[in-house]
C-alpha cells in the first residue's frame, strides 16, 4: 500500500505519533491529509504545516468520526487510508490492584482505545466496499500483544484493539480492504511523559522513527507493524509457555517497582 496519491485520515493527529505520521504522509506524496484531534488549534497547525485540513473531533463519539470520514468523502470523495491512532493511557492508582481504576478511568479508555477503531470502521468500510480498495492503520500498542504494568486499563483496552483489528482484517480482506496495527513499546511522546517502565526496556523510539517503520509496513502490506523488532520474541515465548511468560512478567514488574522506589 503506497501512501503517494492518497486521501488520508490522521485522528490524534495534533502531536505525538500522530503528527510525525501526517509530515510523513505528506513527504511520501498523499494527495489529501486530514488531521484530527480533540485539540483542535493543535491540529490546525499541523494541518496547515502540510496543507491539509484539520478537524476538531472527540473519537469517542460517533458523530465526531462519522464527521471526519464526511469531510475527506465531500472534499476528495473518498478514504484511501484511515489511520485511527489517538490513544489514551491511565496508571492504576493502587500498582497492586488492577481493579483499583475507577470506572471512569475505563471507559474513557475503552472509547479511545477500542471504540474509536470501530466507529472509524463504521465511518469509512461502506466507501471502501463499494470501491473494492482502502486501508486502515490502527494504532494500538505492544501492550495488546503483550501486556502493561500498572495499567490494568491501558493493557485491557489495547488488547480488545488487537482483536477487533483481527476480525477487521478477516472480514474485510476478500473486498480488498488491508489492516495493518502498529504496536511499538516506548515511543518519546507526551503519553510516555518520561517516565521509566517496562515499556521502556528496549529503548526508546522517536515519532519519526515510529513513522518510518509505518511506511515500510505499509509498503509490505503487513499485519503487525512492530517498530521495536523484540516484540516478536516475546510474543514467541509467551504462546510457547505461558506460565514461565507470567513468571518472568512478575520479575519484570518487581524490578520497575523497585526501579521506581530507588528514583525517589
Amino acid at each position: 500500500m503506497k501512501v503517494a496519491g492518497k486521501v488520508v485520515i490522521v485522528t490524534g493527529g495534533a502531536s505525538g505519533i500522530g503528527k510525525a505520521l501526517v509530515e510523513r504522509f505528506h513527504k511520501e506524496g498523499a494527495k489529501a491529509l486530514i488531521v484530527a484531534d480533540l485539540n483542535g488549534a493543535g491540529a490546525e497547525a499541523v494541518a496547515k504545516s502540510v496543507g491539509g485540513i484539520a478537524v476538531q473531533a472527540d473519537v469517542t463519539k460517533e458523530a465526531d468520526v462519522q464527521r471526519i470520514a464526511r469531510t475527506a468523502e465531500e472534499k476528495f470523495g473518498r478514504i484511501d487510508l484511515f489511520c485511527s491512532n489517538a490513544g489514551i493511557s491511565r496508571a492504576d492508582p493502587d500498582i497492586d490492584n488492577p481493579g483499583s481504576p475507577p470506572d471512569a478511568a475505563w471507559e474513557l479508555a475503552w472509547g479511545v482505545n477500542v471504540m474509536a477503531h470501530v466507529y472509524a470502521a463504521r465511518a469509512a468500510l461502506p466507501g471502501m466496499i463499494a470501491r473494492k480498495s482502502g486501508w486502515f492503520l490502527n494504532t494500538v500498542s505492544a501492550a495488546g500483544l503483550l501486556s502493561q504494568i500498572g495499567s490494568a486499563v491501558y493493557s485491557t483496552s489495547k488488547h480488545a484493539a488487537i482483536g477487533f483489528g483481527e476480525h477487521l482484517a478477516i472480514a474485510t480482506k476478500e473486498n480488498g480492504i488491508g489492516v495493518s496495527l502498529l504496536c511499538p513499546q516506548a515511543v518519546d511522546t507526551p503519553m510516555l511523559g518520561g517516565a521509566a517502565g517496562s515499556q521502556n526496556v528496549d529503548g526508546v523510539l522517536s515519532p519519526d522513527d515510529v513513522a518510518g517503520a509505518v511506511i515500510k509496513g505499509l509498503d509490505a502490506e503487513t499485519f503487525l507493524i512492530l517498530p521495536h523488532e523484540q516484540v516478536v520474541t516475546y510474543m514467541q515465548r509467551k504462546t510457547g509457555d505461558y506460565d514461565r511468560w507470567i513468571r518472568g512478567m512478575v520479575r519484570l514488574r518487581r524490578g520497575v517497582i523497585d526501579g521506581a522506589k530507588g528514583g525517589r
